[in-house]
């Protein structure tokens, strides 16, 4: 069977776990409301579309395409985005819980992450240089071999980055979360002075 081709389409209160998405390049939609859960998207291409309060938690994502795509407010729990077709890939973070992701070895600059929850998210080996954190909860997320050069953390919070075994030249961070850069020295840092 043919890959199909959808452009400009809207997609609202779908439970694509009932009725599977037709594999295909979808370019230019929205999905709103959406339930992809354990869904697999394997192959499948989304260029410029937009998902908005979708479940895609555990979704397959072999070789899928994301090229100018945007999350809202999704439940987006336990994705390998290390699978994905890394041609163009590109996508922003809005609201959206990503929690136990993987984006091991991918490249994400310029990523926005926004008012999302990234807790143990694996970071190892990605390039984040010039990626913008926005009000985003680190917590247990894996930052080894990761080029966070430029990138913008000062508004996120519980993380913990070791400055040795990561590139953060020209990094920003905030005075009240310098204690996730000096775990490893075992100080004590006073936050009252």
């Amino acid at each position: 069977m043919k890959d199909i081709y959808i452009l400009d389409q809207n997609f609202d209160n779908i439970d694509f776990t009932l009725q599977p998405l037709d594999k295909g390049e979808y370019e230019n939609c929205t999905f709103r409301n959406c339930n992809f859960e354990y869904a697999d998207l394997s192959g499948f291409n989304f260029n410029d579309c937009e998902f908005t309060g979708c479940n895609l938690s555990m979704i397959k994502l072999v070789s899928t395409a994301f090229r100018d795509v945007i999350f809202k407010e999704c439940k987006m729990l336990g994705l390998q985005f290390n699978e994905c077709n890394e041609f163009g890939l590109s996508f922003k973070f809005d609201g959206c819980a990503l929690n136990n992701s993987v984006f091991y070895k991918t490249s994400l600059k310029k990523t926005v992450f926004k008012n999302s929850k990234l807790i143990e998210v694996d970071w190892a080996e990605c390039d984040l240089s010039n990626a913008f954190f926005m009000n985003c909860d680190l917590s247990g997320a894996v930052f080894e071999n990761t080029n966070l050069e430029k990138a913008d953390l000062r508004t996120s919070f519980n993380y913990t980055i070791d400055p040795v075994f990561n590139r953060l030249k020209k990094a920003k961070f905030s005075l009240s979360e310098v204690h996730g850069l000096l775990y490893k020295l075992d100080i004590e840092i006073d936050k009252n002075s």
